[in-house]
């Protein structure tokens, strides 16, 4: 048995000012042939999901297409171009159909990209897929934050969606997925899907899997696999991406049984629906309420302290950043600031050691605040590699490009990255040579993944509603394209 493997995937900021096109993929790395498979072997994501099946089935072979989700800026970038999505979709296809022979699909999609003039992007990608492969199986993986309608499952044979955020299960949702991929070219299983949309939006923030009420639908949908359903995907939405499928989705996948998948996709979409209320939001502390909160429990002993901004969507917000230095706070991190013009003005003014004064941040978007003047001693200038140490991504490389560290104050430290990155390990600040045990306090960009490391080692985790394009409020935002009666911010509710 021959199944191909593919990956087109972005999870996209509508709101960021900047498009992402073909050259932010390219410059973030683009996989074709089998190193789709060679670089994602013993690293835990969907696709090493995929290769454990095939090893486990023995008589199955994995034919390595294409794999572009790496793009440079992750979610910063906004809408993708037209021309970007063409080019991978089409590449996907023409390799599909370079193949030879293949008996199905896999496809580790994200549910969350947004494009120019393609309102279903991912049901887009498998209808290509499908005009390549003909009529085998193709299933779909999707991350928890999936936008997602009836126009994917009307094309795809299954899809399988993660349950965890920290997303800690891609691996066991791809090794899933693929079993029942090969299960189905076998003849042995009879994919049957229904769905539903139960017309909530939440922030991100709020969906954590490990608290009420997100555990609780999580707990549900497994309820129903408990009971004869082979898989029941909950997507959470990404709310900040201004697309007509946002919100919550519910797909129940059974074999063979229709009446049992229509009853467990209504059922969990019911329960959604009962908890809109706590799961649509509760109250963050602001800036400066966040930040009196983080001196006051290192003072206390409770340290390290996690500062999580989870609103940047820029990478460059500098509300956090100006407001520890306003409060006069000490021996803190900030992770990161991304600005490139930093970067290279640091290059042509200092080396490693010496002293530098440079503006920092606050360039990309109104709300990312004022750049903030930072003098001080470099600490690192260069290229900056680590790998993850954390239960997310354990194994993974990341190449940064140049990154900078300045020393300021007492004991403080500024990482300035080129592009927007999120912290879910202590992997970045080793190999920059901060030693975490010295610090107070930690600003991370971040709305959940950190949890899955830091949850046991902070002291004490502070979220913090800074502005941003990637608020709690939501009616902070511009929606022309969501649905009138989404809860609780379609038009309907707002009268």
């Amino acid at each position: 048995m021959r199944i191909a493997v593919a990956s087109f995937s972005h999870e996209t900021c509508t709101f960021c000012p900047r498009p992402t096109t073909i050259d932010d993929f390219e410059r973030g790395g683009v996989l074709r042939g089998e190193e789709v498979l060679k670089v994602h072997r013993g690293i835990p994501s969907y696709i090493n999901g995929f290769i454990r099946a095939a090893e486990e089935a023995g008589d199955v072979e994995l034919v390595g297409i294409l794999d572009a989700s790496r793009s440079w800026g992750g979610s910063s970038g906004s809408w993708l171009t037209s021309e970007c999505f063409d080019k991978y979709t089409y590449e996907i296809a023409e390799r599909l159909r370079g193949a030879g022979r293949v008996d199905g699909v896999l496809l580790a999609l994200h549910g969350a990209m947004a494009v120019e003039g393609c309102l279903k992007p991912e049901a887009e990608i498998v209808r290509r897929v499908r005009g390549a492969v003909g009529n085998v199986p193709i299933m779909v993986t999707l991350d928890l934050h999936a936008n997602e309608d009836h126009e994917l499952t009307d094309v795809a044979d299954g899809v399988f969606i993660i349950k965890t955020y920290p997303h800690i299960d891609s691996e066991e949702t791809g090794l899933k997925a693929a079993r029942c991929l090969i299960a189905t070219a076998r003849g042995e299983f009879k994919p049957v899907m229904a769905i539903r949309k139960p017309g909530v939006i939440t922030p991100s923030v709020f969906q954590g899997t490990d608290f009420y009420p997100a555990k609780d639908i999580m707990d549900r949908a497994r309820e129903w696999e408990g009971r004869g359903a082979y898989y029941v995907s909950v997507a959470f939405g990404f709310a900040y991406a201004d697309v007509p499928d946002v919100g919550a989705t519910v797909i129940a996948l059974t074999d063979g049984d229709r009446e049992l998948a229509e009853r467990a996709a209504q059922d969990v979409s019911d329960y959604i629906w009962s908890l809109r209320e706590p799961f649509a939001g509760k109250r963050i502390p602001k800036t400066r309420e966040g930040v009196e909160q983080a001196i006051r429990a290192a003072r206390e002993g409770r340290r390290p302290v996690i500062l999580a901004d989870h609103s940047d969507r820029t990478g460059d917000s500098t509300h956090i950043l100006r407001e520890l230095i306003d409060q006069k706070a000490e021996n803190f991190a900030v992770a990161t600031i991304a600005d490139e013009r930093a970067l290279e003005e640091i290059s042509r003014k200092a080396k490693l050691g010496d002293h530098v004064e440079v503006m920092v941040g606050g360039y990309a978007h109104p709300l990312s605040g004022e750049p903030v003047r930072i003098s001080g001693r470099v600490e690192y200038l260069g290229a900056c590699e680590y790998v993850h140490n954390g239960p997310m991504a354990r194994g993974a490389r990341v190449r940064l490009g140049k990154v900078g560290v300045i020393g300021f104050g007492s004991n403080n430290h500024i990482i300035i990255t080129p592009t927007l990155h999120q912290v879910i390990d202590d992997a970045i600040f080793s190999a920059l040579g901060l030693n975490l045990n010295s610090l107070d306090i930690i600003a991370i960009k971040s709305r959940v993944h950190f949890r899955a490391y830091y949850q046991d080692v902070a002291g004490a985790i502070i979220e913090v509603d800074a502005l941003g394009l990637g608020p709690a409020d939501l009616t902070q935002l511009e929606y022309r394209n969501i649905p009138e009666d989404i809860y609780p911010i379609g038009r309907r509710w707002r009268r």
